[in-house]
């Protein structure tokens, strides 16, 4: 076992602290690399303050890692010492049900992915995340960070990258097609870089117009602003596929009347509230409403070689870890633009 430094969370209220945690000596199949960043994602914050339940305090979260390997174990034929790697949200699953088989891990429906951090391991251990020094994980469950993306940017990669991803390749964004994009935050910025850089054409859909100039910076063609009702009679029947990035209760039937027929609305977020959806608002367009949840490990592989071609990086605020707390208040305020990222150099 090795101890390394982290920040943790001890109660639901209370600031994250620094403290130590360990991690499994290096088994045959494992690689153990020196953490050098990790995003702040809102999951994070909420697990830490208990929203979602099931909370086993100490936390160390953090599941935006990105670092350079150190070692690893006798037998590990995907990496060698010194590579640049990442983990995102999980580190294990139950590898033989139908959506292990299929690369679809983050659906196992074998016990279920193991997350990153608030997990149980196969040791039985309750799973650490990257707010931390250093980690060890199933060198299945490691993705490789091309040379073209800095490390500190392929960090957010890892989860709202492939967040965002996952459905715009699922459901076939492309030249010819047309993107909403609900929201201009951690996950819509990435959002219209990565449907731009698939060849969309693509809209933002904006409380309010304040972030136009970034988002028609970013790569979205128009900026509507859903405060203004017009907004939803210039744009009805517009869209093949709108994302909703954000987490608050909308009216969704609004939002389905700008699809297409066929269109479908993916949702990325997790609404306090059960969702509401007026039959009526399907039927007459054989519209569809689905859900997305991150990605298998070969999506997110595939995802990081793409913006690597591309050049698609998140837009980042670099921060120290003894800010981590100022961070997450600015975060549940909406200021940051557009993912904050921990220096761990400091844990290393």
């Amino acid at each position: 076992m090795t101890t390394v430094s982290a920040y943790a969370a001890t109660s639901a209220d209370g600031p994250l602290t620094r403290t130590t945690v360990t991690r499994r000596d290096v088994g045959p199949h494992d690689v153990a690399f020196d953490i050098h960043f990790a995003g702040i994602c809102h999951s994070d914050i909420h697990t830490v303050r208990g929203e979602w339940g099931g909370i086993d305090y100490p936390l160390v979260p953090g599941h935006e890692i990105a670092g350079i390997v150190t070692e690893v174990g006798s037998a590990v034929t995907k990496f060698t010492v010194g590579d640049r790697v990442g983990v995102g949200c999980f580190v294990d699953s139950c590898r033989e049900c139908d959506a292990c088989r299929d690369g679809e891990e983050q659906y196992c429906t074998g016990g279920g992915m193991v997350g990153t951090y608030n997990g149980v391991g196969r040791d039985g251990q309750r799973t650490q995340g990257g707010y931390s020094g250093a980690i060890v994980v199933d060198e299945n469950y490691v993705l490789n960070i091309p040379d073209a993306i800095p490390l500190d940017k392929a960090a957010p990669l890892l989860c709202a990258g492939i967040t965002t991803y996952s459905p715009l390749h699922h459901w076939n964004a492309g030249p010819g097609t047309k993107v909403a994009v609900i929201g201009l935050g951690g996950l819509g910025h990435l959002a219209v870089k990565l449907a731009a850089a698939m060849g969309a054409e693509v809209t933002v859909l904006s409380q309010s117009l304040k972030k136009m100039e970034d988002g028609l910076r970013l790569g979205a063609t128009e900026y509507r602003a859903t405060s203004d009702r017009d907004t939803f009679k210039e744009l009805r029947g517009r869209f093949d596929l709108i994302l909703n990035t954000v987490s608050a209760n909308l009216n969704l039937e609004d939002y389905l009347k700008l699809l297409k027929i066929d269109g479908t609305l993916v949702e990325l977020g997790m609404p306090e509230h059960p969702m509401s959806v007026p039959a009526g608002a399907l039927i007459s367009g054989r519209r569809s409403i689905a859900g997305s949840m991150i990605g298998g490990i070969a999506e997110t592989q595939e995802m990081l070689d793409f913006c690597a071609e591309h050049d698609v990086t998140p837009e980042i605020e670099i921060i120290e870890p003894d800010y981590i707390n100022e961070a997450y208040e600015r975060v549940m305020a909406s200021d940051v633009r557009y993912r904050f990222v921990i220096d761990t150099a400091s844990l290393r």
